[in-house]
């Protein structure tokens, strides 16, 4: 067992401790996640935990009703089928920054399809890109194999939660590598489908990080929980590198605000260009160590877009 899936009725968050080898470790809260599908409202709360190395498990509803866990194990598969890291591409150009495709990290193609053959998402969507998300997992630090992980948040977003494929569009792990999340289209391009809007904008494919608030948002996620902690200097390198690309592809302003206004729903709200996903929904992400951190992230990424 690598990780464990829990959902439940309620708005407690049920306890869970770990049995490893040699003793029960404990109790933590499983907090509940806070992404999803536009216009879908979910009735359960649904959270994703590390156990590594955990051999059982036990759960205290602590008022939570019809509390489901699913034991996770992604260390020894699936196999990846593509190449090894390489560099991360947006549109023509390179970016320097390693890179994991959905191949190269191991992604189960299957779980985006229904027994029929038809996408269990629906219909691929495409929109400009409006604004940017930063997340955090809120998973384990310090962690030994984060390619399962990335393969466990697959598995929980796309089959458990019912997302049809992967909620976030880029994911980064401690030492700075970037993986490809949400899939977009055939080719080698992450995030953006193959064609072009009428402004000859490339467009984005929409995901399932910030429920009501996806469509033209890109989410890129740290891997870990930043609520007492910081993100590595490698991790944190990375996420300005993206943001910058993103910024200058995009013409975003760093530093500046956006009239988002969701092309599926008409809700809209007035953001930065660079957002937590606490600014759309009411939830600790991506940590509150970090988040008080993100106007220095703007400014790095400000400075990085005015060398290009």
């Amino acid at each position: 067992m690598t990780h464990l899936a829990m959902s439940c009725h309620g708005s407690s968050a049920p306890g869970v401790r770990l049995r490893s080898n040699e003793r029960w470790g404990d109790w933590n809260p499983a907090h509940s996640d806070h992404r999803g599908k536009d216009g879908v409202t979910s009735e359960r709360s649904y959270a994703l935990l590390s156990a590594p190395d955990g051999v059982g498990y036990e759960v205290d509803g602590n008022g939570a009703k019809d509390v489901r866990v699913v034991e996770m194990n992604t260390a020894t598969g699936p196999v990846a089928t593509g190449a090894a890291t390489t560099e991360m591409r947006i549109d023509s150009g390179t970016t320097g920054l390693r890179y994991l495709s959905r191949a190269a990290w191991g992604a189960d193609e299957s779980l985006r399809f229904k027994p029929d053959g038809t996408l269990a998402w629906g219909p691929t969507q495409y929109f400009d890109l409006q604004t940017i998300a930063v997340h955090h997992t809120a998973g384990m630090n310090d962690d030994p194999d984060p390619a399962a992980t990335v393969r466990a948040i697959y598995h929980f977003d796309a089959v458990i939660q019912g997302f049809g494929d992967y909620g976030y569009h880029l994911l980064i792990d401690e030492a700075g590598r970037i993986y490809e999340g949400r899939w977009s289209g055939d080719d080698q391009i992450p995030v953006y489908g193959p064609d072009r809007g009428p402004d000859g904008r490339l467009q984005m494919v929409t995901a399932a990080h910030i429920a009501g608030w996806n469509s033209g948002v890109v989410g890129v996620v740290l891997l870990g929980d930043f609520t007492s902690r910081q993100p590595t200097e490698a991790a944190r390198q990375s996420l300005a590198m993206v943001l910058a690309i993103f910024s200058g592809l995009e013409r975003l302003d760093p530093l500046g605000l956006v009239d988002y206004v969701n092309p599926v729903s008409g809700v809209s709200k007035t953001v930065n260009s660079i957002a937590g996903h606490r600014d759309y929904a009411a939830t600790e992400c991506p940590g509150n160590t970090f988040y008080p951190q993100l106007p220095s992230l703007r400014t790095q990424v400000a400075e990085l877009v005015h060398r290009a």
